[in-house]
């Protein structure tokens, strides 16, 4: 009787459930894996709420200590399921294993084995799957089917003292036009109507390929492509911002009226310090630059508050320009020491209690701000692409607002019906700081 059970376990097919931590530069990634494996005929599924998978592949994220604890921790959950036998394989990738497979090998030794972030081949073949090359831009959605990520290049050659992605997704390479052209045609045909740039830095774009910032031409090349209507440009970085990709933005009217540009701080001693080859003067004008050339953008930025070298000066000059400025969406994250990284040679003297008061108040100033430019739109009619139904709402997002990070837009479900995935009219009636409640508006 044994014997036969251990046989038909072995026989049945493989189960693989995707597990994706960090960005959505991860979940892209996680995205072309699941692409490859169902081409290959396998069973496939990306946090799967069933425990029927005999495989576990954990993609991680190495970017700041939260990160790193909710990746080891994952990773140590599933080592205990592989020592109780309720899972075979357990294989880990992404940017915290690229980093430090080594010493995790040593501490982790249930995982069956580490990759890379390059390393897409070499776990194709360790789970007994072919590269599949013809399958470029091909990948299985894991956001709903009506937005789609869209990584335009990968790695960074910027020297921010803080940042440890250089360390954990290399140099700057930039895909093709062509290729990101056939991919998000391939995405559109399948329904997307919302495409998000994403790169670790976007401006950067098209440099090491074709000797020269490109991201207007690949603006436009994708505001062409038939049926998609709405484009989103995320993680611009403002040193030597490339201006005439506004130009394009102004023109065409399906790329959003949105820019992700974190400026990290302010002060000309911080900015310095950060490595960002800027000056607060220089931030300001390009702020400015890119409100006249775009009326009506809506700016998302973030900070980054305890660096070492931070004053309190620095913090009281940085709330000054987050009052001024009146960014419409903002984040605040806390100093992260990460080691090989140029600040990892300074001292990490600012205790985490001073970080973290110190972002607390930056919030509570965008909290007001963002209550005001909410105020603003009471009354307007917005176009709104409604993501999901929650509870009593249907819940979406304008042309200002990116899924998870910005604010949402809600309307009653009850005496309202909006399908999942469409674009709607919607009046809105009233607002708090980070949401906006709306009317649909019956076209006449």
């Amino acid at each position: 009787m044994g014997s036969n059970d251990l046989k038909t376990k072995t026989t049945k097919q493989n189960k693989i459930n995707i597990i994706t931590l960090g960005c959505s530069k991860n979940l892209v990634d996680s995205e072309v894996l699941m692409g490859q494996l169902k081409a290959n005929d396998m069973a496939v599924e990306h946090e799967s709420e069933k425990d029927d998978s005999n495989i576990i592949i954990i993609n991680t994220c190495g970017f700041i200590d939260n990160a790193k604890q909710e990746s080891i921790d994952t990773i140590l959950r599933y080592s205990e399921e592989k020592a109780a036998g309720n899972i075979e394989k357990l294989y880990v990738t992404g940017c915290l294993s690229h980093r430090y497979k080594d010493e995790l090998n040593l501490e982790i030794p249930e995982v069956d084995a580490w990759f890379g972030t390059l390393e897409l081949p070499n776990m194709l073949k360790t789970l007994g799957a072919d590269y599949k090359h013809e399958l470029i831009g091909e990948r299985l959605l894991t956001t709903p089917p009506h937005y789609a990520y869209l990584k335009i290049s990968e790695g960074c050659d910027r020297p921010c003292s803080f940042c440890a992605i250089p360390l954990m997704r290399g140099k700057h390479v930039s895909r093709p036009i062509e290729s990101l052209v056939t991919e998000v045609k391939n995405l559109v045909r399948n329904g997307t109507k919302e495409i998000m740039l994403i790169a670790q830095d976007s401006t950067f774009y098209g440099l090491d390929l074709y000797g020269d910032r490109k991201l207007a031409d690949l603006l436009k090349n994708l505001s062409d492509v038939d049926g998609l209507e709405w484009i989103r440009l995320h993680y611009a970085y403002p040193s030597q911002f490339p201006l005439d990709a506004l130009d394009v933005m102004a023109e065409r009217s399906n790329i959003c009226k949105y820019l992700d540009m974190p400026v990290q701080h302010v002060t000309d001693n911080m900015l310095k310090i950060m490595r960002r080859g800027i000056t607060r003067k220089r931030t300001e004008d390009l702020i400015d630059t890119i409100r006249q050339k775009v009326p009506g953008i809506a700016l998302r930025t973030t900070l980054l508050v305890g660096h070492p070298g931070e004053t309190e000066k620095d913090i009281e000059e940085l709330k000054e320009f987050v009052k001024q400025t009146k960014f419409d969406r903002l984040g605040v994250f806390t100093y992260s020491h990460e080691d090989g990284t140029h600040a990892h040679s300074m001292a990490d003297d600012i205790p985490q209690e001073t970080k973290e008061s110190r972002a607390a108040e930056v919030m509570e100033l965008q909290q007001e701000i963002s209550t005001q430019i909410n105020q603003e739109k009471v009354g307007k009619t917005l176009k709104v692409l409604f993501d999901r139904k929650e509870g009593l709402y249907f819940i979406g997002r304008s042309e200002y607002d990116s899924p998870e990070v910005d604010n949402e837009i809600l309307v009653n479900a009850e005496n309202n019906y909006i399908r999942i995935g469409d674009f709607a009219n919607i009046k809105i009636t009233h607002t708090d700081a980070f949401d906006l409640y709306g009317e649909v508006q019956q076209n006449n």
